[in-house]
C-alpha cells in the first residue's frame, strides 16, 4: 500500500459522484501529493483512469478488496 496524503471515501456513491468528488479533491492537492480514493461503484474502474488521463495526474496503484476499489493518485501539477 503506497503512502498517501489525503483519503476520499466515496463508498456507496454512484456515478457521477465519485468522479466529481475525486476531481474536486485533486484540485486541493499540491503537486506530488497522493490521494487514496475508495469506491464501491464498479464504474469507477473506467471512470477514474479516464479522469486522471484528462487531468494529467498519475495512478500509482489500484486494487480491489472486499468489494471496494482502491486508487492511489499522484497529483502532477
Amino acid at each position: 500500500m503506497p503512502t498517501f496524503d489525503k483519503e476520499l471515501d466515496t463508498s456507496g456513491l454512484n456515478c457521477p459522484m465519485p468522479v466529481m468528488k475525486t476531481k474536486k479533491m485533486l484540485q486541493s492537492l499540491e503537486a506530488g501529493q497522493v490521494l487514496h480514493l475508495l469506491a464501491t461503484d464498479v464504474g469507477t474502474k473506467s471512470d477514474i483512469p479516464a479522469l486522471v488521463n484528462k487531468t494529467g495526474d498519475q495512478i500509482v496503484e489500484t486494487s480491489e478488496e472486499g468489494g471496494k476499489f482502491h486508487f492511489y493518485i499522484r497529483k502532477a501539477s
